[in-house]
């Protein structure tokens, strides 16, 4: 009588909540690929949910528009491995993000996605020398910082052009410099207070978010924002922010307001 052995291969990311066989299992192989599936026919972008991950969600989205085949490599080899290299950015996440903490779902579905848990939470972990990134409520160990949001771009192999991010927020001039590399075709990562996107408090006017910009700041007619356009005209800025890609400005915002909310960027050159 012959014996079969069949060995199940080992993964590297499972819930503590949700054990391999897990109806809920958010690293489940068939949820995972679909998942990859969906970003290769852009039909889904990366998404940080719940997550203070915004940083990392806009690395990966540049990533996935630019190289598709690295991203989805990415997500394999750290689905399976617990470990990548884009570049000479390397991802290694700590064992307790590998396991995360908490819960993964609530009333209205998905918290995260597991993809997104794997790339976003596993880039952030492996800056974290003191703090493991290890639930989607750790708001705090998820913030990016913009030395380490350029650092992820540049070693992973991409071309830093210009950078006016810092503590305050821009100016005319300075807004304009940012719109004319969108239309040159970089890639620009602005730090701005969310409280100016669609569906936000428009009290908070923190520096608490990065997006990543699909096109130039226009007024609502469509006519790019020049050095000569007036503080009260009402804009637009088609971006990506939380898995969409759309104008996200909330309606009746003039020039003034947004650029109040936008603390510089940073530019790079698309990855070929």
């Amino acid at each position: 009588i012959h014996t079969v052995q069949i060995t199940c291969q080992k993964r590297a990311f499972i819930a503590k909540e949700y054990p391999v066989g897990s109806p809920d299992d958010p690293f489940d192989k068939n949820k995972i690929e679909h998942q990859i599936l969906s970003r290769m026919n852009r039909s889904s972008y990366p998404n940080q949910g719940d997550t203070s991950l915004c940083g990392p969600a806009s690395f990966f989205y540049c990533l996935l528009m630019d190289r598709p085949d690295i991203y989805k490599q990415a997500v394999n080899e750290l689905w399976l491995y617990g470990k990548t290299k884009i570049g000479a950015l390397n991802i290694v996440p700590s064992n307790s993000c590998r396991h995360p903490m908490g819960a993964f779902y609530d009333a209205y579905g998905e918290r995260v996605k597991g993809i997104d848990w794997i790339t976003l939470a596993s880039l952030r972990d492996s800056e974290n020398s003191i703090m493991s990134y290890d639930e989607i409520d750790d708001q705090a160990s998820g913030i990016t910082l913009w030395g380490a949001l350029t650092e992820w771009f540049v070693s992973a192999g991409y071309q830093k052009e210009f950078s006016n991010v810092g503590l305050s927020h821009v100016n005319l001039k300075e807004l304009s410099t940012l719109n004319e590399y969108i239309r040159k075709g970089c890639r620009v990562v602005t730090l701005i207070s969310a409280g100016i996107l669609d569906g936000f408090d428009s009290t908070v006017t923190a520096k608490n978010h990065w997006i990543v910009w699909d096109g130039p700041i226009t007024t609502q007619y469509g006519e790019v924002i020049s050095l000569t356009t007036k503080e009260n005209e009402l804009v637009q800025l088609k971006l990506f922010s939380w898995g969409k890609v759309k104008n996200q400005i909330k309606r009746h915002l003039a020039l003034s307001d947004v650029m109040g909310s936008i603390f510089g960027g940073v530019v790079f050159k698309s990855l070929e």
